[in-house]
């Protein structure tokens, strides 16, 4: 859709780290960390790949294999504006009921239908709506 649409369209990411997954704050705290290096969406993919396998240990070993500078990193994962970001997430969430992820808004409407038909069907209706 971003490159279907690439001036209608913008992808906005925010974390909500559930709590019933015990590392998911942690990986959440990590791929915002890798970001500051440029390498969210690295780190992102392979948290996700490695999700039933997450540790300390997996997230530095995972930060070497994408290629971060550990010292950078390791001083942001103790970032409290990363930790800040994440409550702030997490909290917007709360408020528009978000009970999971990934959830997925389109202009600020939930989508329901999360085929790649529904995608372009909700951006297709918001568009129109923006050049009447």
């Amino acid at each position: 859709m971003l490159e279907k649409f690439p001036k209608e369209v913008k992808l906005v990411i925010k974390q909500f780290p559930l709590q019933m997954h015990p590392y998911a704050r942690k990986a959440a705290v990590a791929a915002l960390a890798a970001g500051k290096q440029g390498k969210f969406w690295e780190m992102h993919h392979e948290l996700f790949a490695n999700q039933k396998d997450l540790s300390d240990a997996k997230v530095e070993a995972i930060a070497k294999q994408i290629g971060l500078k550990m010292e950078k990193f390791n001083q942001d994962l103790k970032d409290p504006a990363i930790a800040s970001l994440i409550d702030r997430d997490t909290s917007s969430a709360a408020q528009v009921n978000v009970q999971g992820t990934p959830t997925i808004f389109v202009n600020g409407r939930l989508l329901t239908q999360r085929s790649l038909p529904g995608f372009q069907q909700a951006i297709e209706a918001e568009t129109k709506k923006g050049k009447k």
